[in-house]
């Protein structure tokens, strides 16, 4: 289901292993006191199936380096290629297809629409990729987070760690091959939350999804495989190199 081709973007092959690859990412935008340096000259390369995640203070430039990925954020400059798709310059229509075949994305705040049953929540991103499939597909993933007895319910009648499952089930229902959680517990309780990151991390090792988690939770943070330190929009450590600083590029 990752092999929908993008007609629209080009799709040189990555580097083994590599499903994100990232050179001298730079992201300024405007305000009213000028010009504000959000990311600040990171390179990064994430290997396919690996755990990684970022961690910070908040304003270090996690939830936008989160965006640039997705290609939800344009970069002011750099290279950004992810699952073999070079995100530079793609059109908006083409930006979406990308994210269709390949991303998965859970947020802090689950963003269920509430007018719609759990099943229908799961379903949406298969039907805009011309699944006929689609509410099967997001059956059978509603059963894999253990709410196959829920599928009728609407957001405002599941609990908060319900939600989030269904959230979860929504993410992993087109066979992602990158998914981007950003604070997936923030909303929940300490018990709560621990049963859904056990589901997620589950998931994660049977679908072989490569996972970027943004955390402020250093405990939830050392279940990754990896974990990037950013400070002031720029990688500061990477314990894949031991903890060991990493000379990034500066800004201009």
């Amino acid at each position: 289901m990752n092999d929908h081709a993008n007609t629209h973007a080009s799709a040189p092959e990555t580097a083994a292993g590599d499903i994100i690859r990232i050179s001298d990412l730079h992201l300024t935008l405007g305000s009213s006191a000028g010009e504000v340096k959000i990311l600040r000259g990171m390179d990064l390369k994430v290997a396919a199936g690996e755990t990684a995640a970022i961690v910070g203070p908040s304003g270090a430039g996690k939830s936008t380096l989160r965006r640039v990925v997705a290609g939800l954020e344009r970069p002011t400059s750099g290279r950004v290629e992810v699952a073999g798709v070079t995100l530079d310059g793609l059109s908006e229509d083409a930006l979406a297809e990308f994210r269709r075949a390949n991303v998965g994305i859970v947020f802090q705040a689950f963003h269920l629409v509430p007018t719609m049953t759990a099943l229908e929540n799961v379903a949406i991103p298969l039907e805009l990729a011309g699944r006929d499939d689609a509410f099967d597909r997001a059956a059978e993933g509603l059963a894999a987070v253990g709410l196959d007895h829920r599928v009728t319910h609407y957001p405002g009648q599941l609990s908060g760690g319900e939600q989030q499952r269904v959230a979860i089930a929504r993410a992993f229902a087109g066979g992602p091959r990158l998914l981007l959680a950003d604070e997936p517990t923030g909303n929940l309780d300490g018990e709560t939350g621990d049963a859904v990151i056990d589901l997620l991390f589950d998931l994660q090792k049977n679908e072989g999804t490569t996972l970027i988690l943004i955390t402020h939770d250093m405990d939830l943070a050392a279940r990754c495989d990896r974990r990037i330190h950013i400070a002031d929009g720029r990688i500061e450590k990477d314990n894949e190199d031991s903890g060991a600083d990493i000379q990034v590029a500066k800004s201009a």
